[in-house]
């Protein structure tokens, strides 16, 4: 049984893989939407590897039984060497405990990364200068990713957030000192390159850590544009509301 180690670990990954990115939309906790049909591609590749190998494993033991029928004294007492000394054709014994990361994320996919990942992040603000941004959509309440609601709020000399009602998605984080915010992580590819954008709360009750919440409110101006002052852009609170997590719980950078 232990020959067939490596295919057993190919299939693993390869119905992991498969698990959180054909079955469902577990995939976008950790890669952009547009990056499923790879997944998916990658995880058939895997399992049919591994039934590959299977097949190849399976043909060998029994061509080393018909050889060991063939002669009493060779191949079996080599055969025997090598199980005593844990390990031959298939590896260490000790690699079976590579099959646990995968029955990990087989069974039990981590969750979205949230405000560990966000706090433990210094602020990195976008490397673009001040200058005008596209006028904003007609109608109050406007719906903005916490990404650009940050870079109007500090690099838009045309001033387009002023006097205008936002609506802005993300999940509850908070300082020492009891300010909160609401925050999201921005991704280019993947949850390993994550960054985080979140904007200040003022005039409401902070709900838990990693709550997710719909904050509507007015932007409330800090220092002078591109200036550390003006980071992080702060919104005085209409309302907030509680929601579930989003399927994809990140925004594109």
């Amino acid at each position: 049984m232990r020959r067939y180690g490596p295919a057993v670990l190919l299939a693993l990954v390869g119905a992991a893989i498969l698990r959180v990115s054909l079955f469902g939309e577990l995939y976008l906790r950790y890669v952009q939407a547009g990056l499923r049909p790879y997944l998916v591609i990658s995880g058939v590749v895997l399992v049919l590897l591994a039934v590959a190998v299977a097949v190849l494993t399976r043909g060998a033991e029994t061509e080393e039984g018909d050889e060991d029928v063939e002669d009493d004294e060779g191949a079996p007492e080599a055969g025997t060497h090598e199980h005593e000394h844990g390990h031959g054709p298939a590896g260490p014994r000790v690699a079976w405990f590579l099959t646990l990361p995968a029955l990990a994320l087989l069974l039990f996919p981590p969750p979205a990364l949230g405000s560990y990942s966000a706090q433990r992040e210094a602020d990195r603000r976008a490397t673009q200068g001040v200058g005008t941004f596209p006028a904003l959509p007609a109608g109050d309440p406007v719906d903005l990713g916490l990404g650009e609601f940050g870079s109007r709020a500090v690099y838009d000399s045309g001033r387009s957030l002023h006097g205008r009602t936002v609506r802005l998605t993300g999940f509850v984080t908070r300082d020492d000192d009891g300010t909160w915010y609401v925050t999201r992580l921005l991704v280019s590819c993947c949850a390993a390159d994550a960054t985080s954008a979140k904007a200040e709360v003022r005039g409401a009750q902070a709900p838990p850590v990693d709550t997710w919440v719909t904050v509507t409110g007015r932007w409330h101006p800090e220092g002078s544009l591109g200036s550390d002052a003006a980071w992080p852009p702060v919104v005085d609170v209409l309302s907030v509301r509680r929601v579930p997590q989003p399927d994809s719980p990140y925004e594109r950078r």
